[in-house]
């Protein structure tokens, strides 16, 4: 399978996932409430919900320019930004979903091909602490990418669980009805 095939419509998805989480809080509680959701957090040292959103997204975004062999945009820096400082400003809901809707619009705008280039192409991962990783086109979205935008994701479900927010199974994976046999549909 490509890494196009794989990581696009996994990305896309999730991120419509997300966002239909978001718009459950938002439906299920008073503005304000659903508001304050975005300074929840599981712990204290981890960061909050506004922050695994812009993170998830991140993710995503960064995966597409450097498997395609781009330079990073400044938007990234911004979103990087963003996401570090959720703390003291986490922005507002309509904030988060314009930030899924952002990437979503990118995956969409992608060519069929765009990130099959080589997947045995290296790359050199760097984190903010200086580390470097080693790895292929395959590796970085086998082993990082996919990986780093669940951690995000499953935070956030977590922090909206946590938070009273009314998900379920169905709600994480509302891709799958496309694929349900109508006559399997249990009954009452």
């Amino acid at each position: 399978m490509s890494l196009t095939k794989l990581l696009v419509p996994t990305y896309t998805q999730m991120l419509k996932t997300l966002s239909g989480w978001l718009e459950k809080a938002q439906a299920q509680m008073p503005k304000a409430d659903a508001e304050a959701l975005l300074s929840a957090r599981l712990a204290p040292d981890m960061f909050p919900l506004s922050t695994q959103v812009r993170f998830a997204c991140l993710q995503a975004q960064e995966a597409i320019f450097r498997l395609s062999g781009e330079a990073f945009p400044e938007s990234l820096d911004t979103l990087v930004e963003e996401g570090r400082n959720a703390s003291e400003q986490p922005g507002s809901l309509a904030d988060a979903q314009a930030r899924i809707d952002e990437t979503i619009m990118l995956l969409e705008g992608l060519a069929p091909n765009a990130l099959d280039a080589d997947p045995d192409r290296p790359i050199a991962h760097e984190l903010p602490s200086g580390m470097i990783f080693d790895l292929t086109a395959e590796q970085y979205a086998r082993d990082w990418t996919l990986p780093q935008f669940y951690f995000h994701l499953m935070t956030a479900y977590a922090i909206l669980r946590r938070e009273k927010v009314e998900l379920g199974k169905a709600d994480y994976v509302p891709h799958m009805f496309a694929y349900l046999r109508p006559e399997t549909i249990p009954k009452g």
